[in-house]
C-alpha cells in the first residue's frame, strides 16, 4: 500500500472508530470529572467531625485544606505536555490512579499530619494533570462542533461530584466517605485500561493541528508581556480567591460561627447546584448577547464585572449575616454571579490566543491555584489574630475580587495577541 494510502486508511479507521469512542470518551472523561470533583471537597466537609477527633488547631486545619494545592499549583503546566508526548491513555490513567489511592489511604494518615498533608499534596498533583489530560483527548476524539457540548458535560459533571459529596459526606462516617470516593476512582481506572485506546499517529486531522498548534514555539516572554493576558490571569486569581474561600472554609464557618449540626450541612451543596444551573443561563445570556451586535470585549467585561463583583459584595456582608438559612442564600448568590465568569475572562483565552488557549489556561490556572495555597494559613492567621472574628477574610475577599474587576474592565481585549 502507497504512503497516500496507508494515510488514508489510518484517517478512515480512526474516523469509523471515533464514531463510537466520542460518546465512550466524553462519557468517562465525565466521569472523572465527578470524582475529581468530589475527592476536592472530601476533606473541607470532613475536616469538621476530623478536628474534634484529633483535635487539629485552627492554624493546622488550614494547612491541611491548603496541601491540595501546592500539588494542584505544580502539575498544571506538566499536564498541558505529558498526553501529547505519552498518550492521554497512560496519563490519565495515571492521574486518576494516584488521586484515588491518595483518597483511600486519607483515613490510614488521618492521625498523623505530615503523612495527611503528603497525601493531599498527592490528590493535587493527581488532579492537575486531569483537565489537561481530557483537553488533549477531546482534540482527538470530539469534532470541533461537539467540543463546546462536550466541555459542558464535563463541567457539569463536576459540579454534580461536589453537589452529589456535599449532600451525602455529612450523613456518613468521614472514614467510609474517603474510601467509597477513592475506589470509585479505582474501579474507574479499570474501565478506562479496558474500554479506552490511544489512536494511530494518523490520527483526525482537525483535532491533531489542534493539538499541534497548541505547542507551537512561542517565546515565553509572549506569555507574561501582554496586559490583555494580565487581565485575565489577575481576574482568575481573585475568582479563585473567593471560590477557595467557600470550598475550603464555609462547611467550618457554619458549623462553628452558625451552629450548622450534621443535618444542617447538607445546605452546603447548594450553592454548587446554583452555580451549575446559572452557568448555563449566563452562557446562553452571553451568546445572545453577541448574536444581536453586542461587541465581544464588551460582553466579556460585562460578564467578568458581574462575575467578581456581585460575589465580591456578597462576600463583604456575608459577617453580617446571623442566620444559618440566610447565609447559605447569600453564598448561593455570590456562587450563581460567580458563574458569570465562564462567559467573560474564562472565555476570553480563545479570543486573545486562538491557537495556544490550552497553554494561556494552563498559566492562568496555575497562577490561580496560589489562593488554594495562601487561603488555608491566611485565613486561619486572621481568624485567630482577629479573635475569632471573620470579616477580615471576607473583606479581603471582596476587596481582590473589586481591584481585579477593575484591571480586567480597563487592561481587557477581544483582540488576538498570539
Amino acid at each position: 500500500m502507497s504512503g497516500a494510502g496507508r494515510e488514508q486508511y489510518y484517517r478512515m479507521k480512526f474516523q469509523l472508530r471515533s464514531l463510537g469512542y466520542k460518546s465512550k470518551v466524553v462519557l468517562l472523561c465525565s466521569i472523572a470529572n465527578f470524582i475529581n470533583a468530589a475527592d476536592r471537597v472530601l476533606m473541607p466537609l470532613a475536616i469538621v467531625p476530623m478536628t474534634s477527633e484529633f483535635k487539629w488547631s485552627l492554624y493546622w486545619q488550614g494547612w491541611i485544606l491548603s496541601a491540595f494545592a501546592f500539588g494542584y499549583f505544580t502539575s498544571q503546566i506538566i499536564g498541558a505536555t505529558a498526553a501529547r508526548k505519552y498518550g492521554g491513555r497512560k496519563v490519565l490513567c495515571f492521574a486518576v490512579t494516584m488521586w484515588s489511592l491518595s483518597t483511600v489511604v486519607t483515613p490510614l494518615a488521618a492521625p498523623y499530619l505530615p503523612a495527611l498533608i503528603s497525601t493531599r499534596i498527592i490528590l493535587g498533583l493527581g488532579e492537575g494533570l486531569g483537565l489537561p489530560t481530557i483537553f488533549h483527548l477531546f482534540a482527538q476524539h470530539v469534532p470541533a462542533a461537539d467540543r463546546s457540548r462536550a466541555f459542558g458535560y464535563l463541567v457539569a459533571a463536576g459540579s454534580v461530584g461536589q453537589t452529589v459529596a456535599s449532600l451525602f459526606v455529612p450523613h456518613m462516617d468521614w472514614h467510609v466517605s474517603f474510601e467509597i470516593f477513592g475506589v470509585l476512582g479505582l474501579v474507574w481506572v479499570a474501565c478506562w485500561f479496558i474500554i479506552y485506546h490511544d489512536p494511530p499517529s494518523q490520527a483526525d486531522e482537525e483535532g491533531q493541528e489542534l493539538i499541534e498548534k497548541e505547542v507551537e514555539s512561542v517565546s515565553w516572554m509572549e506569555w507574561v508581556s501582554h496586559w490583555s493576558l494580565w487581565s485575565i490571569y489577575i481576574a482568575h486569581f481573585a475568582m479563585n480567591w473567593s471560590n477557595y474561600i467557600i470550598m475550603q472554609w464555609l462547611p467550618t464557618y457554619l458549623s462553628r460561627t452558625l451552629g450548622a449540626n450534621k443535618e444542617s450541612m447538607s445546605l452546603t451543596a447548594v450553592p454548587y447546584i446554583i452555580n451549575s444551573l446559572c452557568s448555563v443561563g449566563w452562557g446562553h445570556l452571553a451568546d445572545q448577547m453577541v448574536a444581536v451586535g453586542w461587541p465581544v470585549i464588551r460582553v466579556r467585561r460585562l460578564m467578568t464585572f458581574f462575575g467578581l463583583i456581585g460575589p465580591g459584595i456578597c462576600l463583604a456582608l456575608f459577617p453580617e449575616v446571623s442566620n444559618l438559612v440566610i447565609a447559605v442564600l447569600v453564598v448561593s448568590m455570590a456562587m450563581g454571579l460567580c458563574a458569570a465568569n465562564s462567559s467573560g475572562h474564562l472565555s476570553n483565552h480563545a479570543d486573545l490566543a486562538p491557537s495556544h488557549a490550552g497553554i494561556t489556561f494552563a498559566i492562568s490556572n496555575t497562577i490561580a491555584t496560589i489562593p488554594g495555597i495562601l487561603c488555608g494559613p491566611l485565613t486561619a492567621e486572621l481568624v485567630v489574630a482577629s479573635h475569632g472574628r471573620w470579616f477580615p477574610v471576607f473583606f479581603l475577599a471582596g476587596t481582590i475580587n473589586f481591584t481585579a474587576a477593575m484591571i480586567y474592565y480597563t487592561q481587557s481585549s477581544a483582540n488576538p495577541v498570539l
